[in-house]
């Protein structure tokens, strides 16, 4: 929890969440990802200061077990004096302990968001799922978060202006934006309408534009014209040169390479909805399925 002090920003974890949505696609079927729409509604999260603190957290908590489809798990929620935003005693179940904050008293409408991050710990524990090292197992749980439908709250969460700061969660500002955007190209959600933090809405703006530029990539028809002529020339060296070393992968915003087999030129590149690579033969115009998330993509490769 940032809390008052300097906010990260940028894309140092974006390798790390799109490793999140290839393992959750991994762990997941196709269909059963889907079954975690629509995102968890924000009147169902609502926290007024008229609230009773214990029964309003309680309502809170149910309201995320149901988005994340944790039917049997009950959550206890008490309240310290901590340095983290909250923690959760992983065990078997059903009954799972959590702690929040002591500022959450008196911060109640963050309270969803604190909920939501270690809720999904409690499904992730169930599911088996976790990333080595507890940095990234974090930004795991971040983008399982947002990707399943309660990780708006911990954007929404983020307020800062030139006096105060405060952010939840591992993921930067605009590494949340976009991986909810991510999802939100998948479940076609916007989620900008449930926004009341106005650098959490413009975060996600940001974040949105870089999940764009995941779609607009060559060897997808829908690249750039640069792109695509970046691409092209790289073709031709790759076809020309065949006893050549093949041109290094042009970087992170456009991730294809050549890899030359028995049966020709093939291209691999990442799955813009799941992000697992794909690999097609070099052969003009194709249409390929992703057998991770079944996305079927046009190609010009």
């Amino acid at each position: 929890m940032t809390n008052g002090g300097e906010v990260v920003h940028g894309y140092p974890h974006l390798d790390t969440a799109r490793a999140a949505i290839t393992a959750l696609y991994r762990r997941l079927t196709p269909e059963s990802i889907r079954a975690f729409a629509p995102s968890v509604a924000p009147a169902d999260v609502a926290f007024s200061d008229l609230d009773d603190l214990h029964l309003g957290t309680q309502r809170v908590a149910h309201a995320l077990v149901q988005q994340l489809r944790l039917p049997d798990a009950r959550m206890i929620v008490s309240f310290r004096e901590m340095d983290q935003a909250a923690s959760v005693e992983l065990a078997a179940g059903p009954e799972y302990f959590i702690e929040l904050n002591n500022r959450f008293r008196t911060h109640r409408r963050d309270i969803g968001a604190a909920l939501a991050h270690e809720i999904t710990h409690v499904l992730l524990h169930r599911l088996g799922l976790s990333f080595p090292g507890t940095h990234d197992n974090e930004i795991l749980t971040d983008t399982a978060t947002t990707y399943l439908g309660a990780g708006w709250l911990l954007l929404d969460a983020y307020r800062e202006n030139r006096d105060s700061s405060q952010k939840l969660g591992y993921l930067t500002p605009e590494e949340f934006g976009y991986v909810l955007a991510k999802r939100a190209m998948v479940f076609d959600e916007d989620p900008r309408v449930w926004f009341t933090s106005p650098q959490g809405y413009t975060s996600y703006t940001k974040g949105r534009a870089q999940a764009l530029r995941d779609e607009q990539q060559p060897p997808l028809t829908t690249a750039g014209w640069s792109g695509r002529h970046r691409y092209a020339k790289d073709r031709r060296y790759a076809l020309e040169h065949p006893g050549d070393a093949l041109p290094d992968p042009p970087g992170d915003l456009s991730p294809y390479s050549f890899e030359r087999e028995p049966d020709g030129l093939r291209v691999s590149f990442p799955c813009p909805t799941c992000l697992q690579r794909i690999r097609v033969p070099v052969r003009g115009r194709v249409r390929a399925r992703c057998g991770l998330c079944r996305t079927v993509l046009d190609c010009d490769t």
